[in-house]
């Protein structure tokens, strides 16, 4: 039995993009020992993969707060001593950062990632003794796929398959549709007027509205969406398990470039993207659910766009 490492643990949306390449992995090597080195917030959801036999948390983003703390650095410690105490046949870092590439030299096993020409942060390339070619003009998903295949030897086959069973997360519930207005970075953002307005036309429909929220700026917001929308609802925060089966229930999800974006692709929820400052070319939505990409970096759909796209995707 092969054991195998993957080292991917941030942020939410490259979490959910290395998904599909968990998937090759097992299909290619059944019988494989396969385990996740992934943040510990993000843990939940790489748990739902059933692919994955072991999650090793890490708390690089707790860390850095704390980074002069003495029990920061017994935490550190003693998850370097976990990875070392386990020999793994391949590590492979698909993440490809400067403290990605450090977890993988703690890990005792072949280590691969990308060759410098390929990697995000070069420097990484000396943590591994395997590095490959994968081009930086594909999509997250399939540089992922690509890195994953050629540390293991096989080669892909078929559309990218997360795994992740929208019918077994879901339940039975008044039809909803999940806003995500929330991301990190402001030039993503789509006016609140705007989602109030497709809000309101999603209630004309009968249609109620759930948005869900990660920090408290994001929870204003969504309180103050929510007070100019009828049945509109603001959930209490959950781990990411919870609100991949928020999602998984939805009529359809409509939202900014975030990672609960990609999670709604994942699960195959009718899904509506909104591009307002980045380009979807290379981390839009993948996905074998219905799917419309609006917008562009600097660009942004108007609401009328939006109300349009979900006409067409999420019918009564």
């Amino acid at each position: 039995m092969r054991e195998i490492l993957f080292i991917k643990t941030s942020s939410l949306g490259d979490v959910i993009h290395h998904l599909p390449a968990v998937t090759d992995a097992r299909r290619a090597l059944p019988g494989a020992q396969i385990s996740w080195v992934v943040e510990e917030a993000f843990a939940p959801l790489a748990r739902l993969h059933p692919g994955v036999d072991d999650i090793i948390p890490v708390a690089s983003r707790r860390w850095r707060k704390r980074l002069w703390s003495p029990q920061t650095w017994r935490e550190v410690r003693q998850s370097c001593t976990a990875l070392r105490l386990h020999r793994y046949d391949i590590v492979i870092d698909t993440q490809g950062l400067l403290r990605t590439g450090a977890i993988a030299r703690a890990a005792q096993g072949e280590r691969h990632g990308y060759d410098r020409a390929s990697i995000r942060e070069p420097l990484a390339t000396l943590f591994y003794d395997v590095r490959h070619a994968v081009s930086r003009d594909l999509h997250a998903v399939e540089r992922n796929r690509r890195l994953t295949a050629l540390a293991l030897g096989y080669d892909i086959a078929g559309a990218p398959d997360y795994n992740l069973s929208r019918a077994r997360l879901s339940s039975p519930a008044k039809p909803y549709v999940v806003l995500l207005h929330a991301t990190a970075q402001a030039k993503k953002e789509w006016p609140v007027a705007h989602w109030i307005a497709l809000g309101r036309f999603l209630a004309q429909a009968g249609l109620s509205v759930v948005l869900p929220w990660g920090t408290e700026a994001e929870r204003q917001r969504s309180e103050t969406i929510a007070a100019d929308v009828p049945n509109a609802r603001v959930p209490s925060r959950e781990p990411l398990d919870q609100v991949a089966r928020l999602i998984a229930g939805a009529r359809g999800v409509i939202g900014v470039d975030t990672g609960l974006l990609h999670l709604a692709a994942a699960l195959t929820v009718p899904l509506i993207a909104i591009f307002a400052g980045s380009q979807p070319r290379l981390t839009g939505p993948v996905g074998s659910g219905p799917i419309a990409v609006l917008g562009a970096d600097g660009a942004p759909p108007n609401v009328d766009a939006v109300k349009a796209a979900v006409a067409k995707l999420m019918p009564e």
